[in-house]
């Protein structure tokens, strides 16, 4: 089975690290999704989050200092266990 995260792992290779990564989802606005999310990030990553307009989902934004391709990789992986999360 492909990787189905090695189109990303191509482009980020391209990509000089250690370097600050741009992690971007979509999630329910629920108090247990938002954690889920949250919870994805260490306390140095800078998150915000903005409202849909009906306010039925949240997008949430991280910058985190990332050490390789692998790590941002990872992210991604754990994030795609959190049910409905839309990874952008």
């Amino acid at each position: 089975m492909e990787d189905r995260f090695e189109k990303l792992r191509e482009q980020l290779a391209l990509q000089e690290w250690p370097e600050v990564y741009l992690f971007k989802f979509i999630i329910q606005n629920t108090p247990e999704k938002l954690a889920q999310a949250t919870a994805l990030f260490d306390e140095t990553a800078e998150i915000n989050f903005h409202t849909s307009s009906n306010e039925k989902y949240v997008s949430v934004s991280a910058k985190e200092m990332m050490i390789d391709v692998d790590s941002v990789i990872r992210k991604y992986e754990k994030a795609a266990l959190i049910e409905g999360i839309i990874s952008l």
